[in-house]
């Protein structure tokens, strides 16, 4: 009952937000609504990209439903549910639900298949009919940190209030980064429930085991107020596969059938979290409207002035700042040009003398075959030296860009600073663009050239002159094509390499600025929102002042009275 009644307050509070024009926070209180109604509750998976969350929850659903690869894969958090059949469906931006196939999930939520998001998904849910689910615990498959796909971190980051359990998912190597330890910081100031898995235990000794737990145990210590419990030395790709054996995975679904049994105390503390949030949120949206009302006119269009000639002094700034960046880039590109060189000095000679033992191992079964084979054998070749240096050169990449943006977001932080302490109160609220991350903002596009024109060329005279070489016997030709083939590959490519990091700097430059620029947007958008409701109903006289002024009271007293009395329990 008490879970119902919180799903009535964040429906009323939304009605609230969206009578005061809030929309975001208004969409945000009845999804909420809508969860707390019907008794469920997000245990999100969390971690670093690549610790095998997705394997995880399809191992504790006992199907491969989530993609999962070698490379980071979860771009979108995914939400496992209860459903009597298995379905699925994604939310629209618009916020209109539309149903898709269970196995056409990859093409929503995977890094590969939506490329940033472009497919404009806000949500996905899956439904399957797990016991586990069936109290209403859903499953949540979050993107990992740090990977090179900026946006995923920002994806899990802003999905951190929505969160009412975690299944914080570590490694061995590290055991426990920097950044996964403060998102479980994040969580834990909040939530009580939260577990910590060992995944991938399969893949190294019992020694390693066991210091990667002591680790991360003495961190967590460390740097949490709240005690966590055991940590689960497990392997999910064994369990999903049904080999090896179980190490401490019958503990850990115990502790999560636990946590299932607790639904209804978890549903509740969600409710409460969530009303505490929104509250909040509409009482700094009451206040600073009514503090609108109550200046005089001249005062409010005294503000309007300082505010729109403030936020042109901050885009003039940004131009300067431009410039710095720009020149920044211009350094680094040039830098990853002389690296590409020395690239292609160390690794052609060794790809070549690769190429030749495998042209040597190929049968002269006549000459087009011999040249198809062999061309292929260099594209193989070309691709085993490219994909380790396309790797290392986007992570060297990020973390230079990171370094030299590093001053530009400084800079950035500066004005903001400066703009929230200026004599303009709207722009108090200002201070969420201090945490701008410098890292790459978009994902790499590289794919590999394989030059398929030349490699199987559909020239008759090329397959003609090749028959006549294999009659001859005369290999030699195709192979020393096959070793120019090589180079020209790693050429090539190394080139598209560079190309793409380039551009991504170029993208990740526009994106950075756009925040910026949509920060000061937004203040500028709410802070003149206030001052003109404030103005019209000065121009529409006294009484309507008073009227307004007594609603936006009244509201405030309903907020405070649905939100009740501050329950540090609840946490």
């Amino acid at each position: 009952m008490i879970a119902i009644d919180r799903a009535s307050v964040l429906d009323r509070l939304g009605a609230i937000a969206a009578e005061l024009g809030a929309e975001r926070v208004a969409a945000d209180a009845r999804a909420r609504a809508e969860r707390v109604a019907e008794g469920l509750f997000y245990a999100a998976f969390v971690g670093q990209f690549k610790r095998g969350k997705s394997t995880l929850i399809n191992a504790l659903v006992g199907e491969p439903i989530l993609p999962a690869g070698v490379v980071p894969v979860t771009a979108i958090p995914t939400v496992i549910r209860f459903g009597s059949q298995r379905a699925a469906r994604i939310r629209t931006q618009s916020g209109a639900w539309q149903e898709i196939g269970p196995d056409t999930v990859e093409q929503y939520v995977s890094e590969e298949k939506n490329p940033g998001n472009e497919k404009g998904v806000s949500g996905v849910e899956i439904f399957l009919p797990c016991p586990l689910l069936a109290t209403g615990m859903c499953l949540v498959d979050t993107p990992g940190l740090g990977s090179v796909f900026t946006g995923n971190t920002a994806a899990t980051h802003e999905f951190i209030p929505h969160i009412d359990a975690a299944v914080v998912v570590i490694g061995t190597d590290p055991p426990l980064a920097g950044d996964e330890l403060e998102l479980v910081k994040t969580v834990a100031a909040v939530l009580n429930d939260i577990l910590v898995v060992l995944n991938k235990a399969d893949r190294v000794t019992e020694v390693e085991r066991s210091a990667a737990s002591t680790f991360a145990r003495r961190m967590l210590a460390e740097h949490l107020e709240t005690p966590i419990g055991p940590i689960f030395e497990i392997s999910a790709a064994e369990r999903l596969e049904g080999r090896g054996p179980e190490r401490d995975w019958g503990n850990f679904v115990r502790s999560l059938e636990e946590l299932a049994e607790g639904s209804g105390r978890i549903t509740q503390a969600a409710g409460e979290r969530g009303v505490r949030r929104i509250s909040k949120e509409l009482l700094a949206t009451l206040h600073q409207e009514t503090e609108a009302m109550l200046r005089p006119d001249e005062e409010s269009e005294r503000r309007i002035t300082a505010l729109r000639e403030t936020l042109a002094q901050a885009e003039t700034s940004l131009r300067e700042l431009g410039a710095l960046l720009g020149a920044e880039q211009q350094r680094l590109s040039q830098s990853l040009i002389e690296r590409r060189k020395m690239f292609l000095r160390r690794a052609l000679p060794p790809a070549q003398e690769e190429l030749s033992g495998v042209l040597h191992a190929i049968p002269r079964r006549g000459g087009p075959g011999f040249r198809r084979n062999a061309m292929s054998a260099a594209q193989d070749v070309a691709r085993r030296q490219l994909n380790p240096w396309l790797e290392s050169e986007q992570v060297h990449a990020e973390e230079a860009y990171r370094q030299g943006v590093q001053r530009f977001v400084q800079l950035g932080n500066d004005f903001l600073r400066r703009l929230a302490a200026a004599d303009v109160p709207e722009l108090a609220e200002m201070p969420e663009a201090l945490d701008l991350e410098p890292g790459f903002r978009t994902r790499s596009r590289f794919h590999f050239h394989e030059l398929v024109r030349i490699a199987q060329p559909a020239s008759p005279f090329r397959y003609v002159a090749d028959q006549a070489l294999g009659l001859m016997r005369a290999y030699g030709g195709i192979a020393g094509d096959a070793l120019r083939f090589v180079g020209d590959l790693m050429e090539i490519n190394s080139s598209r390499v560079q190309n793409d990091i380039d551009e991504r700097m170029r993208e990740s430059r526009r994106q950075l600025e756009s925040e910026i620029r949509g920060l000061l947007h937004d203040v500028r958008s709410i802070a003149e929102r206030a001052i003109v409701h404030a103005r019209e109903a000065h121009a529409a006289g006294a009484q309507a002042v008073t009227a307004a002024l007594e609603r936006l009271a009244a509201l405030e007293a309903e907020v405070r009275s649905l939100r009740g009395p501050e329950d540090v329990s609840m946490q």
